[in-house]
């Protein structure tokens, strides 16, 4: 896995997957509570079956699922290691 922030955004991250099926490019509007290093080596769900969209000039091939919290920030579903790449969530 690999993230960097979108350059013409404050607010989104592009992270590069491994979806278990050559690999997938998601952009998602997290910067404000992670870092690039805080994703970088973790798995992470995905909503994968979305249309391609582009977000600030940047392509997204699905989106990356987290959880609102009561102070308002949000925090990503991380899955556990053991789970492997591209496993479908039920």
């Amino acid at each position: 896995t690999a993230c960097e922030k979108v350059k013409k955004s404050s607010k989104l991250l592009c992270l590069q997957l491994d979806d278990g099926m050559g690999g997938r490019q998601v952009v998602s509007g997290i910067a404000k509570w992670y870092k690039p290093e805080d994703l970088i080596g973790r798995k992470v769900m995905i909503v994968a079956n979305l249309k391609p969209v582009k977000l600030c000039g940047v392509e997204s091939n699905g989106m990356i699922c987290c959880a609102d919290m009561p102070d308002g920030s949000a925090k990503v579903m991380f899955a556990d290691d053991s789970i492997p790449e591209g496993s479908k969530v039920r």
